[in-house]
């Protein structure tokens, strides 16, 4: 029987059968993706989705902070951006350009830097401009749909797409852009002010962080959206999941609508605590819990 993987193009970065995928994300758990591609540049990873064939699944994957990576593993293609020419940050006048690999934290700091405000907030998401882009990531009071001017990637024929702001429909972390766009670079426009009090309002982020979110733990950030009218934190904690295990997962005795993977945690037992929480949540409250972390594969 043939193997679809044995005629994939020919790239100039590094395609990997079978690999792990684990150790990309930030819960450190999961199966594998069927293929890993490393692109060398935007040039690569254009040429590589223009030949790939159509009904071959692509799967973007970003610094995995925010995801669950299934125990079975990612079918098809999974695209990893990474390196200079997917992490760029730049700045010219009150805008800022970055790649979609670059760190969200990093480009609060080269805005700051530049003298640069409005983007302080990115400080606090843990992950990379593609997943900002992707669920108008935010925190704080602000969000990704305030600053953000456009950005542009390669659709799954591999035709550059170039969408304004408007063009996403931002709502809360969610984005009306067409799923098939890998994401390459994102433009923002902030407004002027002294260095120095851009970085200290950064600093005042990246502590209040530290001291309420288990940043140093096996984590996925927030787990579930802020239904309206209520904090998530508050519903997981009044329902009494609050450090209680699930197989090796449970909700952060720090902050209750974080999980964590304690060591032993499979996929399934972090999906698991999520789901359980959510019923048990709805029979308490009526109040319904959705997902911020995204859920990849099959179980």
């Amino acid at each position: 029987m043939s193997d679809w993987r044995d005629a994939l193009p020919t790239v100039r970065g590094k395609l990997l059968r079978d690999e792990p995928l684990g150790p990309f994300t930030w819960f450190r758990v999961g199966g594998a993706a069927e293929v890993l591609f490393l692109p060398a540049d935007h040039e690569d990873l254009r040429d590589f989705l223009k030949a790939l064939p159509a009904d071959v699944p692509v799967t973007v994957l970003g610094v995995g902070s925010n995801v669950i990576i299934r125990d079975g593993g990612v079918p098809g293609v999974v695209i990893r951006l990474a390196g200079r020419s997917f992490a760029g940050v730049s700045a010219e006048g009150t805008r800022i350009t970055a790649g979609s690999a670059a760190l969200d934290a990093a480009v609060a700091r080269a805005a700051a830097k530049a003298g640069i405000a409005g983007l302080e907030f990115y400080a606090g998401i843990p992950g990379t401009i593609g997943g900002a882009l992707t669920m108008n990531a935010g925190c704080y009071g602000s969000e990704t749909k305030d600053v953000l001017q456009s950005a542009w990637g390669y659709d799954r024929s591999g035709t550059r797409r170039e969408l304004q702001l408007a063009d996403f429909g931002y709502t809360y972390r969610h984005s009306q852009a067409p799923a098939d766009i890998t994401w390459v670079e994102a433009t923002y426009e902030g407004r002027p002010d002294d260095p120095a009090a851009v970085q200290a309002r950064i600093d005042e982020i990246t502590a209040r962080r530290e001291t309420t979110q288990p940043i140093r733990e096996k984590t996925g950030g927030s787990t579930f959206k802020n239904p309206p009218g209520h904090s998530s934190w508050k519903l997981v904690d009044e329902a009494g999941w609050r450090g209680k295990l699930y197989g090796g997962a449970m909700f952060s005795e720090l902050h209750s609508n974080f999980m964590i993977n304690t060591g032993t945690a499979t996929a399934a037992d972090l999906e698991g605590l999520g789901e359980a929480v959510r019923a048990d949540v709805k029979a308490k409250t009526g109040i319904d819990l959705h997902w911020e972390i995204k859920r990849i594969g099959t179980a």
